[in-house]
């Protein structure tokens, strides 16, 4: 972290050429290259302001905040795209919130394994906060994903309108808990261990106020060019034969690239706690506040959400809990558990793509 006034060209330079974007270019299929230039730029910018913020705070608020950051980008991109087809769209919320179960259960967390353990052999980190953050995600997964095609009042992937708002009531308790034992009660097992890396110095002041103006800027830019880019994302998907589902995917990897580009950071870094912090706490996020917010949309617009997997999903999140709940019950890790969440993750992708 650079302890200079100097911010990079690209840290605000990006954010203002997407706003110039959207404002000035007509969203069309033929300018989603620029808009995607765009899009990444304006993420890669959010990673930079956010760790600016997060060094400031320290563990495990920074952590937090970016996983309350890129929560905020999902919610409102998926609300958008509800609002402008709600029929079409009731199944962007489960195929989104399962994409990023998926892909930073075992995506994310096996490329910080394998990463991480390959500069520095071993890894360490504290086992209560790991698994803290799994006793509320396995719930969460499985109330939201698994739960509603089990219910005999609405038959399929459906809850009922009084099922729907209790198990959002729920999760909102859940995370709601662990944000409690986060940041209050226990924060102390979400703390990284010393792992002999030197610390950078705080940042300076007008970093800080240019990071707390430029972040939100940056993320409100992604949300915007994100649904900018969806027409020509679904007609891509549509063009290569893959199942609509892929659109979820893409979604969940734009809306994590920011806290996945940290997490790998941190990895390499020998700072593994913070990566976990990071990956998992970014899964409680989007399921403990995503499915609550997209049910008052779902309640205020009358059509009812698609929740429920498939059963060859379900088989897909119980291996991945059980692996999860392994890989992360010993407080210590190498490359082995790496290659097995990436392996996973392989299988994911390929059921995705012909199911």
């Amino acid at each position: 972290m650079a302890t200079t006034d100097r911010q990079p060209w690209w840290a605000w330079s990006f954010p203002l050429l997407g706003w110039l974007f959207l404002l000035l270019l007509p969203h069309e299929v033929t300018y989603a290259p620029l808009l995607g230039i765009a899009l990444i730029g304006c993420v890669f910018a959010a990673v930079h302001h956010a760790e600016i913020l997060a060094h400031k705070v320290g563990e495990p608020y920074g952590s937090l905040l970016l996983a309350v950051a890129v929560t905020v980008i999902e919610v409102g991109l998926i609300v958008s795209l509800m609002l402008t087809d709600p029929v079409g769209k009731a199944a962007l919320a489960r195929d989104t919130v399962f994409a990023a179960l998926m892909i930073v259960c075992n995506g994310l967390v096996g490329l910080c394994l394998l990463l991480g353990g390959a500069r520095h052999h071993e890894q360490t980190f504290r086992v209560a906060g790991a698994s803290a953050m799994l006793s509320v995600i396995a719930p969460l997964a499985v109330l939201v994903l698994v739960l509603p095609e089990q219910l005999p009042a609405e038959p399929g992937p459906y809850f009922a309108p009084l099922q729907l708002a209790f198990v959002s009531v729920a999760s909102l308790a859940l995370y709601g808990a662990l944000l409690f034992v986060q940041t209050v009660r226990h924060r102390e097992y979400f703390l990284p261990e010393d792992s002999g890396v030197a610390h950078a110095a705080p940042p300076p002041p007008r970093q800080l106020v240019i990071a707390g103006v430029v972040l939100p800027a940056a993320l409100i830019a992604v949300v915007l060019l994100a649904k900018s880019l969806s027409p020509a994302l679904e007609a891509g998907v549509a063009a290569i034969g893959a199942p609509g589902s892929v659109v979820g995917i893409v979604i969940a990897l734009l809306v994590l690239l920011p806290e996945s580009l940290a997490a790998v950071r941190a990895a390499r870094r020998n700072r593994l706690q913070t990566s976990l912090n990071l990956a998992l706490g970014s899964v409680g996020a989007s399921i403990g506040l995503t499915i609550p917010a997209v049910a008052i949309v779902s309640f205020w617009i009358g059509q009812r959400l698609t929740l429920g997997i498939s059963p060859a999903h379900v088989v897909l999140l119980w291996l991945t809990l059980l692996v999860a709940v392994l890989t992360l019950g010993t407080g210590r890790t190498t490359v082995l558990q790496g290659v097995v969440h990436l392996v996973l993750f392989a299988v994911y992708l390929f059921s995705a793509f012909a199911p």
